[in-house]
Parts: C-alpha cells; structure tokens; sequence
C-alpha cells in the first residue's frame, strides 16, 4: 500500500519520530531497521514483523521487487527533507521501516537444541554487538544471549553494523551471568570464557578438548573483560595467541576468530 505524504506533520508518521530515544521506542514496543539492505531483510528474512516503511521514490525504486509484494504494508513514500525533518537526522541511504518487537523469549528456550552459542556480559558498545551478531551469523552459530547491560540488539545501530543479522540471529536476555553459566555448564554446554590472560591455554587447545559438546563462548566488557565471577563459572578459559606489540583484541574481532575454530571443529 504505496501512500505519497509530502506533510511532515502526518500523524500517520508518528512512529518515525524521536527515533534516537531508543528507550522510547523500546517503551512503545517498537524499533527501526535503516538503510535499504537491512529493510530488505527485515521484509523478507526476519522473524519480526514490519509496522510501516518510510522510504524516498529513490530507495522506493530499489525496493520495489520486496515492496510491491507487501498490498498489507503501508509504504510512506516522502520527500528527503520531510524524512529528515521528521526524524532529526540525515537518513543517507533514504529508508527506513519500524518493526514490531515480539514478547521476550525466555534464554533456555532460546538456546533450546543449539550447538554454538555467544553469551555477551556488559557488552555495552552497540557497533560491537551489532558487529558480535554478525559474525555470529556469518559462521553458522545459533544465538546470542546477553546481560541486563549489554546493548539491545534491536537498537538502531547495532541493527545497522550487523548489516541486518540482529533481526534474523535469536537473542534473549539473561540474568547474572555466573548463575547462567553454571546453569548452561549442567545443562552440558562447554561453557569458554574468552580472556586475554597469559594463563589461559589457547583457543584451539581448548577447542580440541571439547570434543562434540555444544559451546557456550563467553566475552566480556571491552575494557576490563569478563568479571572474576563470571571467569569462575566457566568450565574453559581460552586466550587468542597476538603479537605482544597489542594486549588484546577488540571484543567482535575476538569473536570472530573464536566462532571460526568453534564452528569449524570435528563433531
């Protein structure tokens, strides 16, 4: 359903206004995909279920194959400006689309019959988690599951740096990270916590130790790591070998290299 709105006071365009308060969006059980490779996602691969999209005749044109097959989907199409000045900032690529947030999944669901898991605590950069739930999906693991202060997965720019696999990658939010380990380690989870200390064995080392066991990788705040707490809780501690030159790696970069050997190991 293509509807043409030149009025950037249309009140069929709320949804698209104070798009950076994402606690707002949050609250009204919402959120936004940007760009035109995240909203081809959100419409055609994505779980979630699209509310609108606002689009110039540009980015229209683009999407048209996805778009024209959706007769139940209001499509705004809008001058730049009017997008602009609705939601307060310069939408480059000239779309965007607010999906639905569906009720929460509980995280033993959520990692019910899975084999390679990502647990985030106090992940709190959102290119980080985006660029975490990325790699997750490029290497062919299952989920991510995050603490109570790591980024939302749905905030706007973690959606944007995933390229679109934050709306397609399950997630769920846990409680205190130790508690979950423990749980997931009874459970039979290979729970691995990723940390840079000279102690710990390297990665493929403990990669070959786990054998057929789904794995649980475990990565931490980007500053300081994984607490004491949470480092305890886990069965493995595996370190990515550098140069000394650098202390440690960046915590998605660390993801990367960790789901390579994790999903490429002998089962």
């Amino acid at each position: 359903m293509v509807l043409e709105v030149s009025d950037p006071t249309d009140p069929r365009l709320s949804d698209y206004r104070n798009l950076p308060d994402h606690e707002l969006l949050q609250q009204r059980g919402i959120f936004v995909a940007e760009g035109r490779l995240v909203v081809r996602r959100l419409l055609t691969e994505s779980r979630y279920r699209a509310r609108s999209v606002m689009i110039t005749a540009a980015a229209h044109a683009a999407l048209a194959d996805v778009l024209d097959a959706r007769a139940d989907l209001p499509v705004f199409v809008v001058p730049p400006e009017v997008m602009n000045g609705i939601t307060g900032f310069n939408i480059h690529r000239g779309c965007l689309a607010i999906g639905e947030r569906p009720q929460p999944r509980s995280w033993q669901e959520t990692i019910a019959r899975t084999r390679a898991v990502v647990v985030l605590e106090r992940v709190g950069n959102a290119d980080n988690v985006g660029g975490i739930v990325r790699n997750i999906a490029a290497f062919g693991a299952d989920a991510v599951l995050l603490d109570e202060t790591s980024t939302d997965p749905l905030y706007r720019k973690a959606i944007r740096t995933s390229m679109g696999a934050a709306l397609i990658v399950p997630f769920a939010r846990i409680g205190r990270c130790p508690d979950v380990l423990r749980e997931m380690r009874d459970a039979g989870f290979a729970t691995v916590a990723l940390t840079p200390a000279a102690s710990a064995p390297p990665l493929q080392t403990t990669v070959g130790q786990i054998g057929a066991q789904p794995v649980a990788l475990v990565l931490g705040h980007e500053g300081v790591g994984l607490t004491p707490e949470s480092l305890a809780a886990c069965q493995y501690h595996a370190r990515i070998p550098i140069a000394s030159a650098v202390d440690s790696l960046n915590v998605a970069a660390a993801a990367a290299i960790a789901l390579y050997q994790v999903t490429r190991r002998a089962v």
